[in-house]
């Protein structure tokens, strides 16, 4: 069984076709899904999408694009939304001064509250990094020095120093689409070395779809393809892959329970 661990459910392109979506994405053997929040105050239909569908479940938080909408939500505040029982994961946060669509300050603010929500209730904290690696290290450094709380740096597109400082302090990566493009060199080297109970696969859906779909809308199913990737760049086979991804899947997402 393959899982996807960071998709996008409820955006308009998926939305639209959701039951396809899911039947797509079960003929290509994934099992369990994580619909991800990008703003706090769109999580009503996050937990809906959840809710209705016995292998899909959400996380609660705001994406740094929106860091500056969402700052009079407080730690507390996220703690309390995520005691929701399909709610298994705070994020995705972090810092994007790719495209610096929040103000820096608001962006590590913001990333700072999501961080204490995650050591707060034990829920990993979906991690979103672009652009931003030594800034990114030395608050993850600083903030584990606090107290530990557990993390995965999604849609790893950042470089191996940052795999590096983030693995050192108990993290995960976990691999999308990205890892099919030819130059993605970097990205393949980490996926080369991370450890073996280190790693997980994800599409980021609607986006970034993996070869041989790329430029198409993306979709849970096509986390096989990524699941390929990997398992080539370690020698490997899918299965193997599969079987590994997913068990390093529920031993960080540790409140998802199969059905």
């Amino acid at each position: 069984m393959l899982v996807d661990s960071h998709c996008h459910l409820d955006f308009d392109v998926l939305s639209a076709d959701l039951d396809g979506v899911l039947a797509r994405a079960a003929d290509n053997g994934v099992g369990a899904m994580v619909t991800i929040s990008t703003r706090i105050r769109r999580f009503d239909a996050i937990k809906a999408i959840a809710g209705a569908h016995e292998n899909v479940w959400c996380s609660i938080g705001t994406h740094p694009h929106n860091a500056h909408e969402e700052l009079d939500v407080t730690a507390s505040d996220i703690v309390a939304l995520s005691k929701h029982p399909k709610c298994v994961a705070i994020g995705e946060a972090g810092l994007d001064y790719h495209y610096d669509s929040s103000p820096r300050d608001a962006q590590a603010e913001g990333f700072r509250n999501h961080i204490a929500a995650s050591r707060e209730t034990g829920l990993p904290l979906v991690i979103h990094a672009r652009s931003a690696d030594e800034d990114m290290a030395a608050i993850l450094e600083e903030e584990t020095g606090k107290g530990a709380f557990p993390f995965v740096l999604h849609c790893f597109s950042s470089g191996v120093e940052l795999a590096r400082r983030g693995l050192a302090l108990g993290g995960y990566v976990s691999f999308s689409g990205i890892v099919t493009f030819k130059n993605a060199a970097e990205i393949q080297e980490v996926a080369r070395f991370v450890p073996e109970d280190r790693f997980l696969v994800e599409t980021d859906a609607p986006y970034l779809a993996p070869v041989p779909h790329r430029g198409k809308t993306n979709e849970p199913g096509y986390v096989r393809h990524t699941a390929e990737k990997v398992a080539e760049l370690r020698g490997t086979t899918l299965e193997a892959v599969a079987e590994q991804s997913t068990a390093n899947f529920l031993r960080l997402f540790n409140k998802v329970r199969l059905p």
